[in-house]
């Protein structure tokens, strides 16, 4: 039915001043939050919050700069206000966005235009927005430690202030309070390490933050920079960006960075104190907001073993959550879904900051992007129902057969080819290659969805002391999808504008429209998955292979859900190195598998899942058909 409206003043009447951290079960209201306070009168100002720690070691605590904008009106009114916060490195070395915004500041200091259009949007419905720069960033003081106590506890401190339980200064050192403004209820969001804060920050517990919107955000810093012992060489390490993003004078972050440095383990791959401290998904039982996650399936940047291991673990914690899920790749979706996004993101501020009981918690837990521009939803993710089905490897035909019956049975042997690129890897399955091997399903009698994490279990002997072990799955059959790896991540940036809020005369709130970029293929990965042998034990410490002697060894692929339509082929693809992904501790190895002791094993969602044409919803397209490949699709942490 149509959204009824109220203005927000009324529904603060409604509810008092009181916002609850969770809005009661009644039957929905619907309801939003209107436009009714002046986005050019707003009130801007800069607030240097002090964190708990002095890391660049100059005797002061360290000063975290919160940039606010909140409606003036309400401080009239006696109304207090909400925030949405978001935390960011980013605000001056490289900008935020699509469009690489950055803050730009008048002459008293305070900031004229923010980035993105959080508070063009929502300051005018009755919410406070602060731009906070991270710890050693822009103009911050102490230096940025990349994931570390620093960047965490510094976001949490401006929660912390909004709370009354830290002191925040004006430029000039006067004290200035926020709690005769804020409700004290946070909503942190942010793409890319601005969502990792998030991430971080909830981890911690700390009261006030109410929710939080991780878009194509980290849970693991390990997980971001390693992949099962080895190196990824697509993303920048904690050093590099820790230089990317530092603003201190010179010499003033060295003790950091010569940590940052030494305690990453690049030349073993191994997971130590350094990056447990890094890890936010062992604290999932502390989280104490909702978390709305949102990630691109097809992100080569953040994998998705990133909402994937932090889902789950939210999910054991019976965190309150909602979860979109993308065909695109490190891309956020006011550029993927623009008016359903922003329409979907007012209504949970709605419900979580001001407690407007609109129904959004009663509605499907998942949305999930089939094509370009068309979505399916989800009661719950995964669907109720998803069971495990074991695949087994048969025959050393090209390709063999991947069977979901049967046994598998005699051995291959798999020799190293170092430059096989992914491409020549996956392509042509019934062509002979070396450094490959291909099992493919018989073609497909109706729809199979994977929905959650599959898992690949091989019985090896390798040549070498350690090898890196691959699995890819891939959908053979050619279709129309979206080309993830072109330059845009499966979207281009158009010459047209739509606006999302008010404008000032500093500020606007119009961001250039997108449109899908697609392509036809005769096949798509869907997931991959990785090994360094010598770390099949543990990541803490290397094991290497007796080369006489078989090793059952077990990896996660990334967590996907796809459908792999009647008529196509599953496959999965072997390979020992992967130079784009993953830098291997050796190369050149000859492995044989045991096939008897080899299966992959899939999450498959009921067939009651599986949308009929009616259930998907085709939202207008914009769609541009472009095959091309970019290499470093992918590779751009912002």
């Amino acid at each position: 039915m149509p959204m009824r409206r109220i203005p927000l003043l009324c529904v603060l009447a409604l509810l008092g001043t009181t916002v609850l951290a969770t809005p009661a079960n009644a039957a929905p209201v619907a309801l939003l939050s209107d436009p009714i306070y002046d986005y050019a009168t707003a009130i801007r100002e800069t607030v240097y919050v002090e964190s708990p720690l002095d890391n660049d070691g100059d005797g002061i605590r360290d000063k975290i700069v919160a940039d606010v904008i909140r409606p003036r009106e309400a401080v009239a009114a006696g109304v207090k206000v909400p925030v949405i916060m978001d935390a960011s490195p980013y605000y001056q070395c490289c900008g935020r966005g699509n469009e690489s915004e950055k803050k730009v500041y008048a002459a008293d200091g305070t900031v004229s235009k923010f980035p993105l259009y959080y508070d063009n949007y929502f300051v005018p419905r009755g919410y406070a927005f602060i731009a906070a720069d991270l710890s050693g960033t822009s103009r911050s003081t102490g230096c940025e430690d990349v994931g570390g106590t620093a960047e965490v506890q510094g976001a949490k401190a401006v929660i912390d202030w909004l709370n009354g339980r830290v002191t925040g200064r004006n430029a000039a050192g006067a004290v200035v309070s926020a709690t005769g403004w804020s409700t004290g209820k946070v909503g942190m969001i942010g793409k890319s390490w601005d969502g990792t804060v998030a991430n971080g920050v909830a981890a911690t517990g700390v009261p006030g933050l109410a929710t939080i919107v991780p878009i194509g955000a980290i849970s693991s810093w390990y997980d971001y920079n390693r992949a099962n012992g080895m190196v990824n060489p697509r993303v920048s390490s904690v050093p590099s960006l820790h230089s990317l993003v530092n603003s201190r004078p010179s010499g003033t972050c060295s003790a950091v960075a010569s940590a940052l440095s030494s305690g990453h383990a690049a030349s073993t791959g191994n997971y130590n104190s350094f990056w447990a401290a890094r890890n936010f998904v062992p604290a999932a039982a502390s989280v104490r907001a909702s978390v709305f996650v949102v990630h691109g399936q097809n992100d080569l940047n953040v994998q998705g073993v990133h909402f994937g291991q932090w889902w789950d673990a939210l999910a054991a914690n019976n965190v309150p959550r909602k979860i979109w899920l993308a065909q695109e790749g490190h891309v956020d979706p006011f550029d993927f879904r623009r008016a359903t996004w922003v329409s979907t993101l007012h209504r949970w501020f709605d419900y979580w900051l001001l407690g407007i009981d609109n129904g959004i918690m009663g509605e499907p837990m998942a949305d999930v992007e089939r094509a370009a521009d068309v979505w399916q939803t989800s009661t719950l993710w995964p669907p109720s129902g998803t069971a495990t089905a074991n695949y087994v490897l048969q025959g050393t035909g090209n390709p063999g057969t991947l069977a979901s019956s049967g046994a598998g049975s005699g051995s291959l042997s798999l020799t190293d080819a170092p430059s096989l690129s992914e491409a020549n890897a996956v392509s042509s399955p019934t062509t002979a290659r070396t450094g490959r091997k291909v099992y493919q399903t018989p073609v497909l009698t109706s729809d199979l969805r994977i929905s959650g994490t599959p898992t690949i279990t091989l019985r090896v002997r390798s040549s070498k002391a350690t090898t890196t072990l691959t699995a890819k799955l891939v959908a053979y059959g050619t279709a129309t999808r979206v080309n993830y790896r072109s330059s845009g991540e499966g979207i281009s940036t158009l010459t047209t504008q739509s606006c999302w809020g008010s404008s000032s005369s500093t500020d606007d709130a119009c961001y250039k429209d997108t449109a899908k970029v697609v392509s036809s293929a005769a096949y798509q990965v869907l997931s991959r998955g990785w090994m360094d042998g010598q770390h099949r034990d543990s990541l803490t410490a290397t094991n290497p292979m007796n080369t006489s002697t078989y090793y059952t060894i077990t990896w996660k692929l990334r967590p996907i859900d796809q459908v792999i339509p009647a008529g196509q082929r599953l496959g999965l693809v072997l390979t020992l190195t992967d130079p784009e992904f993953v830098t291997a501790h050796s190369t050149g190895a000859t492995v044989t598998v045991d096939l008897a002791g080899s299966v992959l094993k899939l999450p498959i969602a009921p067939a009651g899942a599986l949308a009929a044409p009616s259930a998907l919803t085709a939202e207008t397209p914009s769609v541009i058909y472009d095959g091309t490949v970019s290499p470093l699709a992918g590779t751009r942490f912002q």
